[in-house]
Formats: structure tokens, C-alpha cells, sequence
């Protein structure tokens, strides 16, 4: 609540301001209610960390807050009004200036010309502007009712204070990670550097660390094994003189009398010289190194084979105290978290009792996700409910709902939440809006957060870095789990259960999930008026509900259907919710975009990512001047993008990999905001010439990064083209892949000088090359020395392959249908240099390919030899030259080379664990172990080999 009211404060501080400089008078008579809205605010801010708190426990606080978030919800709207009202005005201040130039009307101007009354007349901002500010005056004035502190909050939550004590007869056992605590624990090894090491193990609040801890702690064996044991509850804030009593306690048996930090730290070093001891340092929060490192010097001269055991929920905490060992606790099996409520719910109950109930009891188990604090609690409240009905009613809710859930599940979660930055828990809070078991996508979530106003961004750090680096703070500290790599979207990953149903009680009445069991249910028990986040999960027979279009301040749309009707209800879903600011429809059936869409004044994020049936974009979409990401990845049956999308100055994503787009219209150039823009396609001589941009309009998008792939290179047929791109400024990217036409072939001479024209930045990471009709590759491939990715593909007219061995950081090569005819010294970049000196006596070390894991050939039809049989790696030769060549080879398959004969020594030699070979007939008979191949022996040492491997 408090970065919202921050946010509504910076956003009315730079519009009046801009409005100043700019001298456009669009709002005027405001400046009074401005002045006022802002001091109420400030007034208001300076209370906010301590409602945020107290409205989980006061309902009066909640409604309290509850107000005042509906009012800056009103008032970002009416500000981003008037906002949006000025960005037009510049816009078209500025075409009336080309039009005044030209005397033409230039293809930029393709849509129906604006005006400021299609988004909201001045009049009606002003008057918007009154209405909340006279709302947040008698907000201001009610907060004096609830005595808050300033600047600071009251913790509601009591910290719970752990000891070194387990009852394990109420503990279910976890062996496996107990076992591997206490190993790392006894671990004894000459290679250690230091007399201590740290062990941490890391996890979301509730997920069962402090037992473990407890558990190993009370190991006989490790009881053995140290002279001294100290268990320390470290909690929040990091006092370092009471942690520093309770270690010397600990050590002496008795209390001390000391109570300067100095003195304190001095005695523990002295009781702790030459003992071997264990340190248990509980539910550390701090990230601050400075506490760590004092007390950390003190125990320097202890025994070797000390250990300190942390247990922590923030990844960022294991790092600082400069962990050895790591260990993630993860939740538990189902059957161990049955097991768990089970053990609780019930204990003591007859026989008869627990056969009645063990059935609806598993699925209540269930609810728990293998977390076993909710588990336990779960078991304890089902412990007192004595009939089937009872059980059912549990069984039946939300288990954000039950209030024994919020009184104790939650508090581990809630303490994890506050210790959050206030920017992040926003972020956090919003991942409330999808299901659960969603998996989300992290460029996506970030785009959404960006949509929404969450990232702020300044002249040096882009929003999407600092989205990152909230994703990442969340990730560290177990909110996400089950992370995944897509080749298409990127990272995906879930939330725990648990953590959902958290999400969903700290945003009850602004986020809602409807699906076909609970649309009438949902939206009875949440104020559909009230929502500004909602999901729709619907089947293809549900009928489009038109009750969404009561939530008037929505601003996030997620819909999950194909069925057919969505269309039609869009055009009065657009007139009805004119405050979205983030839209996904993405694999929906819809057929087009209708042109209510410029209603959507808000709009900064459309998905449409995979909606295969979508054959139209209307032009009234290049209106939404506030776009920031357009995603039609895979919509095959959209031809064309609106041809005025170059008035859609703030887009920064624009995302078209796998649709149908045949060219990029004209006006991509004005598009400098653009960070982002995976497939550009060369429109060439045709039909759609006129309305094509031509590639030197990427000139000046030089903040585009990520990846690029520029399609149809051939249709091009002045390399100046190619050179105006300016690729080599394009810092950003770290992929480009360059595709040629490879059925044309009178413009292949040309195609050597316009493939040095499309240098990349030195940075680049990954590069593709396909259907190039060139003989020679570019020279500046061998620039590209933080290349680590490298595709030649179906370039059937390259004969030599550049020095690629001497690229320090390639670690995946794939060469594809190539022309090459040996696989040389050339090609491993060690031929000799007739001009190096070597002094008598030294070895020059050549290492070639000194990073290289994976390399995949296939077609490459006249390789009859692969060079270097005779060599192998390390052995020196008569020049007194020591080589490496591919020392770290993990991967190789081969495939459709029928001449090649044999495979180098260096390559068997190599530390490879996956050998593919398919269609390769001579390597098959020679090293076949079914052929009784006669070097079946060079390769039998490899773990997977498989000769009938198909990877293309």
C-alpha cells in the first residue's frame, strides 16, 4: 500500500510538471486540488507500514485500507487519463509538423486520426481529480481513529523462539534429508581450508528446517563427535550481544555477567581455542555481513571439523555467511505428509472413528501440499471435530479461509512477506491472480508487473532489469518452486500451493480465480465491483459471463477458454472495462481484435500468444499509444500487423516468432523504445514492398536485446542495407540468427558482402546462420569471442569453415548440410604460424575448442576425413607445441555423414558421456558393437551410446 500512494504521488508531482514545461493547459483550475491531494497523501504515507499490518487483525483497519487503495486505484486511473491525454497531444502536435513539412500525409498516419475527447475530455479529469481528492480528505481524517505509529509498524505476529529440544515421537521422520544433514555434518576431509565450515539449509518458512536442525542436533553420532554443541535462536533483528551471551552460556554452563559486545566475543574466542564444535544459528533473516563477520572471528581458532549450522528462509542469508554446503528442504512426499495429519488428527480416536473418517481424511491431507506445518495444524483442528459433516465442511474450503489456518500456517509466510522490500510484495501479492498448479512464465510476469506500475524505471536500469531482480528475490526466498527452462517462453516456474493460498488471503477482495465450478460462488462471496485482478478459467461449453463487466476498475484479464463465444462478448467487454492494463487471451479461438479495442486506454500488455486462429489486428489498435508489449508468438493464421504500428511509441516487446507475419510494416523505426523484437522478416520485391520496412529502419532501435532472428536476408539487394541495421551497436543482443533464401541463387555473389554487413555486437552469445548462399563465412565470426552458441546450417555452397577451435568461450557447435569437405587442422584454428618464435627449451600449449560440450553434425555429405587420428590430447610433437583439442566434449552426435571414415583420437579421447551416430555407415561398421566393429573398444567406455539416434 505504501509504494501505491509513492507511486500516486511521483505520477501527479511529473504530470503537473509536464504539463508546465510542455505548456499544454489540457487540465486546467487543478493545481489547488493537486496541492491538497498531495499533502493529505503525505499525511496519510506516514502511517502505512503500520495499518499494512494491523488490518490482518482489525477489520475496521482493512476497511480502513481497503478505502484508501480504491481511491488510489481511481486516482492513478485519472491520472494515466490525463497523462495519456498529454502524449497525444505531443504526438499529434508533431505529425502536424510532417504534415507541414511534407505537405503529405505519410503512412504513419494510417488509422483514424485521434482526438483528445476519444480518451476523456479535460473537463472530466478535472472533475475526477476533485471527487478523489475529496475522498482521500475524509480518508486522511478517519486514520487519527486507529492510533498508528509513524514511520514504523507494530508487529502483530510474536516471533516464536526455538530451543535445541524435539519431541520425536510427534516428528514424522524425514531419514533421507536428516541423514544427509548429519553426514555433511561428520564430514571430515584434508581439502577443507578452514577449521569451520557452514552448512545452511534453506527453505520457506513452515517447510520443517528447524526440526531438521533439531533432529541432526540431537544425532548421538554427532553428539559424539563434538566436544561442544550450541544451539542459538537467531530471529529478527540480529542482535549481536544477547547471540553472543547465549553462544558463551552455552560454552561455560552459566550465565555472564559481560554486556559488552567486545568483551563477550573475546571470551567466546578464548572457551572456544582448539574445540572441535557445533554451532546451530536458527531463522536467520539479516543479509547484512557486518553482524556475521564479528561473530564470525571469534570462533577462528577452533578445532578442524567445526561446523555452524544455519537455517535460514533467504537464499541471499546462505550466501553472505559464505556457505560450504547448501541444502534446499523441500516439502515432504504425499504419503509422509498423510502420514503427518494422520499422526495428529487421529491420535486417540477409536477404530471406528478412523475407519469413517480415513477417506475424507486423505483428502483433507491433501489440502497440505507436503507442507508439514499445515500438516500438523490441519491434523490439530480436525483432532476436535468429531462428525463426518464437520470434516466435510473443512474438506469443502479454502484453506485460506479457515481462521485457524491464518493464525498459524500463515505466520512463518507472513514474517518471509514483511521482511520483503514494500516494492516487492506488490509483486509478490499480484502472482495471486493465477490459479493454482499455473505455470507462469518469469518475461511474462515481469511484463505484467511492468503493466501494472510496479517497476520504476530510471535513465540507468531498465524496468525489465529491476523486474528481474524482484523475480529473483522472490525465487531466493522459496515463493517460487519448479523452475523450468522453455525454448520458447523461457523460464516457467509455480507457486506452492500453501504460498497461493497465502497470496489469495493478503488480496481477498482484489484478486478472484472464477471457474466453472465456482462462478456463481466467487462472485458472491467477493464484491465482483470491488476486483482489479481476475482469471477466468472457462470450458468451451461455459457461456461468457457478462457479471465481470460490474468490475469497472479491473485492471488485469486473464482468459483461459476456447470456447467460441469469447468473441463476440469482446467489443462490449472492451466498452465495459476501459481500466485493463494487462489482457491475456492467449490460446483462446477468438478470429480478430475488434476495434472497440482503443477504448482500452490503459492497455500495456496484450497477449494473444497462440491464438491460431486469429486472422486480423484492427488499425484502431496502433491508438493505444500507452502498448508496452504485443505478444502474437504462434497466431499462424495473422498475416499482417496493423500498418500504423509505428504510433505505438512506448512498445518495448514485440513478439511475432511463429505467426504468420509476412512483413514488418513502415514505422518500426519511430518504435525507439523497443527492447525486444524477435523476428524480423525482409519483405523484398513483391506485393507488399510498398508497405514493408526496410531493414536499415533498425537503425535507430538500438536498445533491442535478447534475441534476433532477420528472415529472407536474400531478398535484399544492396548490402548498404544491411550496413545502415547497424547491428554492431546493438549492445543488448545476445542472440541473432540470420536466415537466407536458399531457393535464390542470382543473388548469392552478393551475399558474401552483405553478410559482413550485418556484424554483430561483440557481445553476442548465439549465433545461427541458415540457407547463406556464400562460399566463405564472415570474418568477423572470429571476433565474437564471448560467443557460446554457434549454428552453421543448410549453407551449401561453404567449402572451408573459419578457425572456429580458437573461439575461447563456444561450448555448443551444430554444423548442418555444409559443403565442407574436411574437418582440418584449419577448422580447429592450430595450424602452424611460420612466423611464431618458441625460445629453446619451452612448449607452446595450443588448446583448441577449450570450452566445447556439445557438437552436432549432420548432412555434411563429402567429409571423408576428420583430421587429427595421430594426435591426441596433450601429446607433444617434434615442435616442441603441447595440444588440447575439445578437453571438455560431453556430447557428440553424428548424422547423415556416409564418407566419414573415422574419428579423431582426440574426440575418443575426450570426456564424452553421450555418443550418437545414425546414418553413417562407415563409422558404424568400425565402431558398431553389433558389427563387431574393429574399434568398438575406443568407444565402449562411453556411458550412452546409441546408433540409431535421431536429434535433427
Amino acid at each position: 500500500m505504501a509504494q501505491q500512494v509513492s507511486r500516486i504521488l511521483e505520477q501527479l508531482t511529473m504530470i503537473v510538471a509536464q504539463q508546465v514545461q510542455e505548456e499544454v493547459n489540457l487540465v486546467v483550475g487543478v493545481k489547488k486540488q493537486c496541492d491538497k491531494l498531495k499533502s493529505n497523501l503525505l499525511d496519510i504515507q506516514s502511517v502505512l507500514e503500520d495499518a499494512d499490518r494491523k488490518q490482518l487483525k482489525d477489520t475496521a483497519v482493512r476497511d480502513w485500507v481497503d478505502k484508501l487503495k480504491d481511491a488510489c486505484y481511481d486516482m492513478d486511473d485519472v491520472l494515466d487519463e490525463w497523462s495519456t491525454a498529454i502524449l497525444r497531444w505531443k504526438m499529434e502536435e508533431a505529425e502536424e509538423n510532417t504534415r507541414s513539412r511534407q505537405k503529405i500525409r505519410c503512412s504513419f498516419l494510417g488509422s483514424p486520426c485521434f482526438c483528445f475527447n476519444q480518451v476523456v475530455p479535460s473537463r472530466d479529469i478535472a472533475l475526477k481529480i476533485k471527487e478523489v481528492s475529496e475522498k482521500v480528505v475524509d480518508i486522511a481524517k478517519e486514520r487519527a481513529k486507529y492510533n498508528f505509529d509513524l514511520y514504523k509498524a507494530t508487529d502483530e505476529h510474536q516471533r516464536l523462539t526455538s530451543t535445541a529440544f524435539v519431541d520425536e515421537s510427534s516428528v514424522i521422520p524425514r531419514d533421507g534429508e536428516k541423514n544427509n544433514v548429519v553426514s555433511q555434518l561428520l564430514a571430515e576431509s584434508s581439502q577443507e581450508v578452514r577449521d569451520m565450515n557452514v552448512i545452511s539449509l534453506v527453505g520457506l518458512g513452515g517447510i520443517g528446517k528447524t526440526t531438521l536442525a533439531q533432529l541432526a542436533f540431537n544425532d548421538s553420532e554427532v553428539t559424539a563427535h563434538f566436544e561442544k554443541k550450541i544451539w542459538v535462536c537467531v530471529s529478527d533483528p540480529f542482535d549481536e550481544v544477547r547471540i553472543a551471551k547465549a553462544i558463551l552460556e552455552e560454552l561455560e554452563g552459566r550465565a555472564s555477567d559481560l554486556v559488552g559486545l567486545q568483551s563477550l566475543l573475546r571470551r567466546v574466542s578464548e572457551s572456544i581455542k582448539g574445540k572441535r564444535f557445533l554451532l546451530v544459528l536458527d531463522d536467520v533473516w539479516t543479509e547484512n555481513p557486518g553482524y556475521w563477520e564479528k561473530l564470525k572471528s571469534s570462533l577462528t581458532g577452533c578445532a578442524r571439523g567445526s561446523r555452524i549450522l544455519v537455517t535460514t528462509c533467504k537464499g541471499a542469508v546462505a550466501t553472505m555467511m559464505g556457505t560450504d554446503h547448501w541444502i534446499n528442504i523441500e516439502k515432504l512426499s504425499d504419503e509422509i505428509s498423510r502420514s503427518l495429519f494422520n499422526h495428529v488428527a487421529f491420535k486417540g480416536r477409536s477404530e471406528d472413528d478412523c475407519e469413517r473418517l480415513t477417506d475424507i481424511g486423505e483428502k483433507i491431507a491433501n489440502k497440505c501440499k507436503g507442507f508439514p506445518l499445515a500438516a500438523k495444524v490441519l491434523g490439530g483442528l480436525m483432532r476436535s471435530k468429531r462428525t463426518r459433516e464437520e470434516w466435510e465442511r473443512v474438506l469443502s474450503s479454502e484453506l485460506w479461509r479457515l481462521d485457524e489456518v491464518e493464525s498459524q500456517i500463515f505466520v512463518p509466510l507472513l514474517l518471509s512477506y514483511y521482511d520483503l522490500p514494500s516494492m516487492v510484495r506488490r509483486c509478490f501479492l499480484f502472482c495471486a491472480l493465477f490459479p493454482k498448479d499455473y505455470e507462469m512464465g518469469k518475461d511474462e510476469l515481469v511484463k505484467m508487473w511492468m503493466a501494472q506500475g510496479y517497476l520504476n524505471e530510471t535513465p540507468h536500469r531498465d524496468m525489465e532489469l529491476l523486474g528481474e531482480q524482484y523475480f529473483e528475490v522472490l525465487a531466493a526466498r522459496s515463493f517460487f518452486r519448479d523452475f523450468a527452462e522453455d525454448f520458447v517462453e523461457g523460464m516457467k516456474f509455480k507457486m506452492h500451493d500453501i504460498v497461493h493460498d497465502f497470496a489469495q488471503y493478503m488480496t481477498k477482495n482484489e484478486c478472484l480465480i472464477l471457474d466453472i465450478n465456482t462462478l456463481e460462488e466467487s462472485t458472491v462471496e467477493t464484491s465482483i465491483e470491488r476486483v482489479r485482478h481476475l482469471s477466468m478459467m472457462l470450458s468451451e461449453e461455459t457461456s461468457f459471463p457478462k457479471s465481470i463487466h460490474k468490475a469497472k476498475g479491473l485492471r488485469s484479464l486473464l482468459i483461459d477458454t476456447r470456447n467460441p463465444s469469447l468473441g463476440a462478448a469482446l467489443p462490449d467487454l472492451f466498452k465495459q472495462l476501459t481500466c485493463i492494463r494487462s489482457l491475456n487471451l492467449s490460446g483462446s479461438s477468438i478470429k480478430e481484435i475488434p476495434n472497440e479495442v482503443w477504448k482500452l486506454i490503459h492497455l500495456r500488455h496484450l497477449n494473444l500468444a497462440y491464438c491460431r486462429e486469429l486472422v486480423s489486428l484492427p488499425e484502431t489498435m496502433c491508438d493505444l499509444c500507452n502498448l508496452q508489449s504485443l505478444d502474437i508468438t504462434q497466431c499462424g493464421s495473422l498475416k499482417e500487423l496493423p500498418k500504423a504500428i509505428g504510433k505505438l511509441i512506448k512498445l518495448r516487446h514485440l513478439r511475432i516468432y511463429g505467426s504468420g507475419v509476412a512483413f514488418i510494416p513502415k514505422g518500426i523505426e519511430r518504435i525507439t523504445c523497443l527492447r525486444s523484437l524477435d523476428r524480423f522478416v525482409v519483405c523484398g520485391c513483391g506485393e507488399n514492398e510498398s508497405k514493408a520496412a526496410n531493414l536499415r529502419e533498425l537503425k535507430n532501435l538500438s536498445h533491442i536485446g535478447g534475441s534476433l532472428n532477420i528472415q529472407n536476408l536474400g531478398g535484399i539487394e544492396d548490402a548498404r542495407d544491411a550496413a545502415e541495421a547497424q547491428l554492431k551497436n546493438k549492445r543488448r543482443l545476445l542472440c541473432l540468427e540470420l536466415d537466407f533464401d536458399g531457393e535464390r541463387t542470382e543473388l548469392q555473389a552478393n551475399e558474401g558482402s552483405l553478410i559482413e554487413a550485418l556484424r554483430p555486437p561483440s557481445a553476442l552469445e548465439n549465433l545461427t546462420i541458415s540457407r547463406y548462399g556464400g562460399m566463405h563465412f564472415p570474418n568477423w565470426m572470429m571476433t565474437l569471442t564471448r560467443l557460446r552458441e554457434l549454428e552453421l546450417v543448410d549453407c551449401r555452397n561453404a567449402e572451408v569453415l573459419p578457425p572456429l577451435g580458437r573461439l575461447p568461450n563456444l561450448e555448443g557447435l551444430v554444423l548442418r548440410s555444409l559443403k565442407v569437405r574436411r574437418l582440418d587442422a584449419g577448422f580447429l584454428g592450430i595450424e602452424k604460424d611460420e612466423h611464431a618464435s618458441i625460445n629453446e627449451g619451452e612448449i607452446a600449449r595450443v588448446t583448441a575448442f577449450p570450452k566445447l560440450k556439445k557438437l552436432r553434425i549432420e548432412g555434411l555429405d563429402e567429409v571423408e576425413e576428420w583430421d587429427g587420428i595421430e594426435r591426441r590430447v596433450g601429446e607433444e610433437d617434434a615442435t616442441t607445441t603441447s595440444t588440447s583439442i575439445m578437453p571438455q566434449l560431453r556430447e557428440l552426435a553424428i548424422r547423415k555423414c556416409p564418407l566419414l571414415r573415422a574419428l579423431p583420437d582426440y574426440v575418443l579421447a575426450a570426456p564424452l558421456q553421450l555418443l550418437f551416430i545414425s546414418d553413417c555407415r562407415n563409422l558404424r561398421e568400425r565402431y558398431g558393437k553389433e558389427e563387431m566393429g574393429e574399434d568398438w573398444q575406443k568407444i565402449s567406455h562411453i556411458p550412452n551410446i546409441d546408433f540409431d539416434f535421431y536429434f535433427f
